[in-house]
């Protein structure tokens, strides 16, 4: 990739444990930052709903703290998507050894999914791509970028059982099961194209306009509609085309293509897994979703192939899955998270002699997305290309390790100076503070030299020394 990306994980906990998850996530989130550990914790609040000790920065540059009851993982800012994968799959890793130290793994887990079927509660998977503020943003791309994000559901959703009534007030006269099986878990939870709130009234692209750097240089897309990826190819195709797509959309390059209603368009390919898949334009064309991913995918082959070797993993990748979606989709069964689950819950459906509203469907669902790898019913059945596929001691790396290519190698830098000092402190993505010495900014996420975390923490030093003719007792 040529920007940087990062993901926000809001993971699901099951439990035995009479005291429920809210005290699982709490006794996990304490256990990541005790000593130390694997971060430090913050020491003011951040925002209302941010007290102190609710979270934290990692030392891996990303993040961990509890939003609405969930244990929420960032990855750092990611400029390779291997590393992305990589630092996405850390988050699974954290969390089961802390389980394994606190001696809850036998009543307790997570999972990376979006919905709770017993409150109908959805939590998400946000994407963040970093995008230059002179990006052209008009009526055309982001038409162009609605489609896009839209259609690729086709290929990017989780699946799920059923639907959700809480999820649909607009429509009460649909059941939590108008349909067996669906496409996606967002789907339901998504009733606008474009809005700046994020628990209420759910937007593909959230306007909210918090770049996290350099405002004059940059702004900051966040996604909310897709669904937390269980597969790494999912995942790397979920990342790695839209990332392709945002560097046509800078060069003003999208293809013309615009959906008549992007919501309803999402919501009507989620409830049509076994197709057709066609969808009306904004000229009131009907078209078939897959011939538009094939423009989209077309002008991203003339424009980008040969730029570098992950773009053209990415094109090719893409190109494969493509045709497997018009032909014989069980080609892609370990490499499409929807389809893997639609396949395996069929089997089990037919094997079993059970109908799709069966119960037992419903915890086969959960253990698909578990993250303990002896438990999901995703994992086993991965297909990962060698271009994307991490190693046990690259992962092992990436939790305390973070990418050297971005800012997170600065804050790590700083975080563990910090972590031997006695100092307070405020960490934020952006910027570095501590003591009243000179705020250390950060505003540049591609800057990752060492000398910027050296050269702050020499002048932290500096202030924290005696007054010349004081002794350490009355400097105060």
């Amino acid at each position: 990739m040529i920007r940087l990306a990062g993901l926000e994980t809001e993971y699901g906990c099951l439990t035995e444990d009479p005291a429920g998850t809210a005290a699982i996530v709490a006794k996990v989130r304490n256990w990541l930052f005790s000593g130390h550990r694997y971060g430090l914790v913050d020491v003011h609040q951040r925002e209302w709903d941010e007290p102190a000790g609710n979270g934290g920065f990692l030392f891996n540059g990303g993040r961990a703290y509890i939003d609405m009851g969930h244990l929420e993982y960032c990855t750092p800012e990611c400029l390779q998507l291997r590393d992305l994968i990589r630092y996405d799959a850390a988050g699974d890793r954290l969390l089961n050894r802390a389980l394994q130290a606190l001696g809850l793994a036998g009543t307790a887990g997570f999972v990376r999914n979006n919905i709770d079927y017993y409150t109908g509660a959805t939590f998400g998977c946000h994407e963040n791509y970093l995008v230059r503020r002179n990006a052209v943003f008009d009526e055309k791309q982001i038409g162009a970028l609605l489609s896009f994000l839209t259609l690729r559901v086709l290929y990017t959703g989780a699946g799920r059982l059923g639907r959700s009534p809480l999820a649909e007030p607009h429509d009460p006269e649909k059941s939590a099961f108008s349909t067996s099986f669906q496409i996606s878990q967002r789907a339901d939870y998504i009733h606008n194209d474009l809005f700046e709130w994020v628990q209420f009234n759910r937007a593909i692209i959230n306007t909210r306009d918090e770049p996290l750097a350099d405002s004059r240089k940059y702004r900051r897309l966040h996604l909310l509609h897709g669904d937390t990826s269980v597969l790494p190819s999912t995942l790397a195709l979920k990342v790695g085309t839209t990332a392709l797509m945002l560097d046509l959309l800078e060069a003003n390059l999208l293809p013309e293509i615009q959906l008549a209603d992007s919501v309803a368009v999402l919501h009507q390919l989620s409830v049509t897994p076994d197709g057709p898949w066609r969808v009306r334009e904004e000229n009131g064309k009907e078209s078939d979703a897959i011939d538009l991913l094939r423009r989209f995918h077309g002008v991203a082959q003339r424009e980008l192939r040969g730029r570098d070797p992950e773009t053209d993993f990415i094109l090719a990748d893409w190109a494969s899955v493509l045709d497997s979606l018009s032909s014989d989709r069980t080609a892609l069964i370990g490499r499409v998270d929807w389809i893997t689950k639609q396949w395996l819950l069929q089997s089990f459906v037919e094997r079993e002699g059970i109908t799709w509203d069966d119960p037992w469907l419903r915890s086969l669902d959960l253990e698909f997305h578990h993250i303990e790898t002896n438990r999901s019913l995703a994992l086993p059945l991965a297909i990962t290309p060698d271009e994307i596929g991490v190693t046990d001691a690259g992962l092992e790396q990436s939790l305390l390790t973070p990418p050297s290519d971005t800012r997170a190698h600065v804050r790590s830098i700083l975080l563990r100076a910090l972590a031997g000092r006695s100092h307070s402190y405020f960490v934020d993505w952006e910027t570095v503070d501590a003591n009243g010495n000179r705020p250390l900014s950060l505003l540049d996420p591609f800057d990752c030299r060492e000398k910027l975390a050296q050269d702050w923490l020499a002048q932290l030093d500096r202030h924290s020394e005696p007054k010349p003719g004081k002794t350490p007792t009355d400097a105060g």
